[in-house]
């Protein structure tokens, strides 16, 4: 684990999900530094660095469950997708939802992958371990989500 520590957004507000991610991040090849935000309305503050966010890193990746409270997943999905200083950063959909229509509505809105979190934990474990290997190792992801 040598360079510079990638960040992570979590967002996602079942505290065994975020316990579980951390744990699998933690004993992971890469190191980082994971940001956990609890419903849509705290991650967009986190992405646009407002109020208690001003200092937040710009995330090298976002995880982000569908089903949260205040704003949806789905919402927050398309904000970061229509937004210039954003849409580069690369979203994960994290999610229970094994719904076609949520699939669909995920790409259509530019998701870079979409995985139904699986009920076994070590499957769940497996997962989210495979996508630390894929984006942080064999991916090549830009060095701020800016042009230059």
């Amino acid at each position: 684990m040598i360079g510079k520590p990638v960040e992570i957004l979590l967002v996602e507000d079942n505290p065994g999900d975020v316990r579980l991610t951390q744990e699998a991040l933690n004993d992971g090849k890469v190191r980082n530094n994971m940001h956990v935000v609890e419903d849509g309305v705290e991650a967009v503050a986190f992405l646009r660095r407002e109020g208690k966010y001003a200092d937040a890193p710009r995330p090298d990746l976002i995880l982000l469950d569908l089903n949260l409270p205040k704003k949806d997943g789905r919402e927050v999905l398309a904000e970061i997708k229509t937004d210039e200083d954003l849409k580069r950063i690369p979203v994960v959909v994290l999610t229970t939802s094994k719904a076609e229509q949520d699939i669909f509505r995920a790409y259509d809105r530019h998701a870079n992958c979409y995985i139904t979190k699986p009920v076994d934990l070590d499957q769940f474990i497996k997962i989210v371990k495979g996508i630390e290997e894929f984006w942080f190792t064999i991916v090549k992801l830009p060095s701020d989500g800016r042009r230059n």
